[in-house]
């Protein structure tokens, strides 16, 4: 083979590469998508929304083990439904909004649980604070589109959210539900 020939067939192999890794790539539909907390305050749920996130999702039905994810979440974006509430939780006894205006997941591993379900762990961060975490994950397809749900359980006195006071959770229950949908194409 000339050198001409190996150019050629290198930039073949690199462009079918390049091709190959953005089909896996999905563009995420914002409007479909969604992350939520919910928790127990005086023992009655509330369910509050993130209104602003990113979400970067690799996934191929058929090798779900090579599959990739990461969401960062705008933390000013968390609506109890009251503005009053919505700036109490940017203070710094709870999300400290100002000094950690991101939360994030970021995927280390995907596995086959059963068809259409998939367990992932990875790395969670919230306010400067990570744990390796785990949850089960249904995948599905609504028209031309893939959608991931889950929720995944967590204590947010582990994350301190809720310092001060506001550690007893006789009024705010530690434990929270981040739940979410993923939607994409």
């Amino acid at each position: 083979m000339s050198g001409k020939t190996i150019s050629i067939a290198l930039s073949v192999v690199i462009a079918s590469t390049a091709t190959l890794a953005l089909a896996a790539a999905l563009k995420i539909d914002t409007a479909k998508s969604s992350v939520s907390a919910v928790f127990k305050q005086m023992g009655v749920p509330v369910e509050a929304k993130f209104t602003r996130f990113s979400a970067q999702v690799s996934f191929d039905q058929a090798k779900p083990q090579e599959g990739k994810a990461s969401v960062e979440i705008d933390i000013p974006s968390f609506d109890l439904g009251d503005p009053d509430y919505n700036r109490e939780v940017q203070k710094k006894e709870w999300f400290n909004g100002s000094q950690f205006p991101k939360a994030s997941f970021v995927s280390t591993r995907i596995q086959a649980s059963a068809p259409g379900k998939l367990e992932v762990s990875g790395k969670l961060t919230i306010k400067g604070k990570s744990a390796d975490v785990s949850f089960p994950l249904i995948v599905k397809k609504e028209g031309d589109q893939q959608v991931f749900e889950g929720s995944l359980p967590i204590k947010r006195l582990a994350f301190a959210i809720g310092e001060g006071e506001w550690k007893d959770t006789s009024i705010v229950a530690d434990e929270v539900v981040i739940k979410f949908r993923v939607a994409g194409r």
